[in-house]
């Protein structure tokens, strides 16, 4: 195994630097958490771990390895409630998502982390650009994944190259603009599946949002089996695709200009911002 580099060890920075929340969503996920946690920068600020309610020792093996992190179950059912739920715990400038099964690495986070510095309001992993890649991908998936990724592009003039990977990082204060279905409401609601960060990726391009996109590879998930139904959440991530698409038409979004009362890009402060490329690091492998 070799040794991550830290976030800040990675890229040079002036000024007070922004704190950074990692949050893992996981189910039944006890035995890829160790791999987890080796991978993670030592750096991060806070790890936000959300349980969905898993049958094994998920959430022990957790607290274990990060006794000082946020922990927390989910309300209701579903990736994409997890995920609002840990984005509503997490304190950090920076709000980092990644998966409990091994599959996006945490030894990446620095390049994301230097996209969002550099000047970014929204760094979005990408298999299918330079530095990304998969190992994990079904042909069925990738070719999904295509179709999907090239309506949103036709329908929002995104020049987005993988929609439905979900490892990405943003200014907390991004929340905002993708108005995840809130966490204490009683019953299904919609966002709270798989669709999850497709319609965080929709709704963050109509905003108007400078969006960075970010290689990362895909690795194989170590232990136990997805719970991704490729047809079944592959349709409900196409109905996302259309109903945001009249939402957003419907408030007077316009291409290129993103919609009327999110055109003005959140102030940050000037100590945070840099444009050098070094903010994004190579990754080794373990």
């Amino acid at each position: 195994m070799t040794n991550v580099v830290g976030i800040w060890e990675a890229m040079s920075h002036d000024g007070r630097r922004p704190t950074i929340s990692v949050v893992i969503p996981a189910l039944n996920e006890e035995r890829n958490l160790t791999y987890i946690a080796s991978r993670l920068p030592h750096d991060v600020d806070e790890v936000v771990f959300v349980d969905g309610g898993s049958v094994d020792n998920t959430a022990a093996v957790a607290r274990k390895l990060w006794p000082n992190g946020v922990h927390l179950g989910q309300t209701r059912k579903g990736k994409g409630n997890a995920l609002a739920c840990g984005f509503a715990a997490a304190c950090g400038d920076i709000v980092v998502m990644i998966d409990a099964d091994g599959s996006t690495d945490p030894a990446e986070i620095p390049r994301f982390v230097g996209a969002l510095i550099s000047g970014k309001d929204f760094a979005k992993g990408s298999r299918f650009i330079q530095g990304g890649g998969s190992s994990d991908i079904t042909r069925l998936r990738r070719l999904g994944n295509w179709g999907l990724n090239t309506l949103v592009n036709v329908l929002f003039a995104t020049k987005y190259t993988d929609l439905c990977y979900g490892y990405n990082a943003f200014w907390r204060d991004c929340l905002d603009v993708m108005d995840l279905p809130d966490p204490d409401i009683e019953g299904a609601q919609w966002g709270d599946g798989f669709e999850i960060e497709s319609l965080v990726n929709v709704r963050v391009a109509a905003s108007g949002m400078q969006i960075a996109e970010v290689g990362s590879y895909e690795l194989d998930r170590i232990h136990g089996a997805s719970n991704l139904n490729a047809v079944k959440d592959g349709l409900r991530i196409l109905w996302t695709i259309l109903q945001e698409f009249r939402q957003a038409r419907r408030r007077g979004w316009k291409r290129g200009a993103g919609l009327p009362e999110m055109n003005v890009r959140s102030e940050r402060m000037v100590s945070y911002i840099g444009t050098q490329d070094e903010y994004l690091p190579s990754v080794k492998r373990a």
